[in-house]
Parts: structure tokens; C-alpha cells; sequence
């Protein structure tokens, strides 16, 4: 199959400046791209690379030179300045208007996503738990689910990736939200989102499929070498920062859980994966608390696919090594593809190759105790 692997070439990158975390100066483009079409043709497919430029026009024009019967979208970012980080939203939409199939969810589900109270919103729904919320808007309006208690989490509403998100997040009383929030808006030009902190245990839990997704062996955070103090979450720093105490202090690993436990765990993973309509893969948020109730915090769609990240050591602990998760994305991109929009697309008409390897059935049980591979593209 011809695939093309999509994602931004940022302005930043174009530029020549010094990266941090995922993204470098020397490359212009995610790693995790050539990662994704590495793999692809180990799986024996014909696989390009599109760093797309923040121009619709380029990103049009390339996508009709290749010509691809799937393209792989890990694209996260585009169109430069305070919408760049909505622009996969509108990529998404492009490639439907192309006619072209690609992985992952789609313009709607990425907007669901993205909107982390609408998100809430569906879960309440559905009848999940998640952290009582406000949102404040950036021209000061709020909106409240109910009356909030302290302490609180001060996070931006659309971005990903803990971007506004570090040891001043959590706040425990008004004054302290209220910059929070001021922050937010003049740095980052996004609204805010502040919740109720959910002390506990965090848990991460990779998802994949459409009409029957199944959930991965959950991935544990493990927060026990942070500083005596420092607030047990997982922020920008411990993120994309290797020399951060942050970063040193946090792991991620494959628990040793009882079976019940990581079925509660697996199962609500997958009902907020239906939520929001997840496509293709993702990965889920959750935090269990002393008393046994799961929260859940987030939903990743089109979530990182770093060789080094959770979902990668997720799907490894339940069989399936990362050239074969890459192939199970592609398999089940094509299959929804066929199994929706029955008419040819507009440029090839997709080629599955009967040669390449199934979903298992289950996930295998993950082996107990043992950490992800650590580095600062894997958080």
C-alpha cells in the first residue's frame, strides 16, 4: 500500500530554532513520523514522508503529487500562531473533503477532544466520572457544572501535550486560581479549564478499534521520585524537560493489578472512548482514588505514537510489538474506510494487503511491575 505519513513543519523549525522535548531544531518535522514510516515499511508497504508547510494550499498540492492510498495523519499542529493548535481539526476536514482515507478520528471527534468541558459534558452522559468543573473563558464569562472545591486544577481548555501545565496548576484558593487563569489567557490565548484535583492513582489505558475497541494493559504513572511537596502530576516539565527534577522523578510502568481492577480500569477506558467517538486508536486519562472510583481526566485521540511512549509499551505487554500496532492502525483505518464510505475516493482506491498481520483477539496479560522504556519522547 502507498501511505503517506503527514505532519506540520513548523514555523519554529523552518526557522532553525533550538527545540525542546519532541521537537528539534535539526529536524523539521516530529521524529515520531519517522518512527511511524520506519515502520510501515518493515510492514512492506511504500511509505513517504510529508512534513507539511503551514499553507493549505502547499498541503493540498503535495498530498495530490503523492497520490496515497492511506495517508498515516500525525500531524498535531497547523497553521501557525493561536490557531496552529486547532489546525489538526481543519487538516482532518481537508483530507475528508479529498476523499482521501487516513488514521484516526476524524474533525468532529478531534473537536470533542479538544474541548475538554464539552468532553465533560458527554461524559456526565454517559454516566462517567469525571472532576466537577468551570470553565472561564477569555472574555471572563463562566461556566460551572456545580460548586467547586479546593484544592483545584488550573489546565488551558484546547491544548494537548501539558502545554500551561506545571507546579503552579494546582491551586488551593481562589486568588491563586484567578492568576492561574489571568496566565493562561495572556500566554497562552486559550480559555481556561479549572477543575477539582483528584488525589490517586493515575492511570494511562491505549485503546484501539472502531465498532469493538478493546483496551491495552493499563500503564501506570508512577510519581514516587518527585520532591517532597511537589504536586503528583505529570506536567510540561516531566514531559519534554530530561534534566528536570520533574522528568528524574516520574515513570511510567506496567502494574501488577488485580484482574478486577484492571478490568474496572480497561472497561471505563473504552466507554470514554465511545464518548467521544474515538477512531482508529487512543489513549485515556484515569485516576483511581483511595475509595475505588475511577475519574476520568482525559481522552488522547490520535494520541502520540512515540516507539518509546505509553501506548507503544502498551500494546508490547498485550503482544504486539510497535511495527505491528502501527499495522493494526493501518488495518483498522482501511476497514472502517471500506466499511463507510463504500465509493471510490478521489485519488486511489485503498489496497489491503492480505499478508499482514491481524489484531489478536485479547490482550495478553502485561508482565508485572515492569517500566516503559524512559526518555523524553516517551511521556
Amino acid at each position: 500500500m502507498r501511505i503517506t505519513v503527514l505532519t506540520a513543519l513548523t514555523a519554529a523549525d523552518r526557522a532553525g530554532s533550538t527545540g525542546r522535548g519532541r521537537r528539534a531544531a535539526a529536524a523539521a518535522h516530529d521524529p515520531v513520523a519517522d518512527q511511524v514510516a520506519a515502520a510501515l515499511r518493515r510492514n512492506g508497504h511504500r511509505a513517504s514522508l510529508f512534513a507539511a508547510p503551514a499553507d493549505l494550499r502547499q498541503l493540498v498540492a503535495g498530498l495530490r503529487r503523492r497520490r496515497p492510498d492511506l495517508v498515516f495523519n500525525v500531524l498535531e499542529s497547523f497553521g501557525g500562531g493561536a490557531n496552529a493548535t486547532g489546525g489538526e481539526i481543519a487538516v482532518a476536514g481537508v483530507l475528508d473533503l479529498l476523499r482521501l482515507p487516513y488514521t484516526g478520528s476524524g474533525p468532529g471527534e478531534l473537536f470533542l477532544r479538544q474541548d475538554k468541558g464539552l468532553a465533560k459534558k458527554i461524559f456526565a452522559f454517559e454516566g462517567l466520572l469525571y472532576p466537577d468543573f468551570a470553565v472561564f473563558t477569555r472574555d471572563a464569562d463562566l461556566e460551572t457544572a456545580g460548586k467547586l472545591r479546593t484544592p483545584l486544577f488550573v489546565k488551558p481548555l484546547t491544548a494537548d501535550a501539558s502545554i500551561g501545565i506545571d507546579g503552579r496548576s494546582l491551586v488551593h484558593d481562589t486568588r491563586a486560581m484567578l492568576q492561574r487563569v489571568a496566565a493562561i489567557h495572556e500566554e497562552l490565548g486559550d480559555s481556561a479549564l479549572v477543575e477539582e484535583y483528584v488525589e490517586g492513582r493515575e492511570f494511562y489505558v491505549g485503546v484501539l478499534g472502531n465498532r469493538e475497541p478493546y483496551a491495552l494493559p493499563p500503564i501506570e504513572m508512577d510519581f514516587s521520585g518527585l520532591p517532597d511537596g511537589a504536586p503528583r502530576i505529570l506536567g510540561s516539565a516531566a514531559k519534554w524537560s530530561p534534566r528536570s527534577a520533574e522528568f528524574r522523578g516520574t515513570r511510567a510502568t506496567i502494574p501488577d493489578l488485580p484482574d478486577e481492577l484492571r478490568a474496572r480500569l480497561q472497561r471505563t477506558a473504552v466507554d470514554a472512548y465511545r464518548a467521544l467517538r474515538v477512531r482508529d486508536y487512543g489513549r485515556v486519562d484515569l485516576r483511581l482514588t483511595e475509595t475505588g472510583d475511577i475519574y476520568v481526566i482525559e481522552v488522547n485521540a490520535n494520541c502520540y505514537l512515540d516507539r518509546g511512549g505509553e501506548l507503544a509499551a502498551a500494546a508490547a505487554a498485550a503482544g504486539l510489538d510497535y511495527p505491528r500496532l502501527i499495522q493494526s492502525i493501518v488495518e483498522l483505518a482501511t476497514e472502517r474506510q471500506s466499511a463507510t464510505s463504500p465509493a471510490a475516493p478521489a485519488f486511489r482506491s485503498p489496497a489491503r494487503s492480505s499478508s499482514t498481520p491481524r489484531l489478536p483477539a485479547a490482550p495478553a496479560a502485561p508482565p508485572s511491575g515492569s517500566a516503559t522504556p524512559s526518555g523524553g519522547a516517551s511521556r
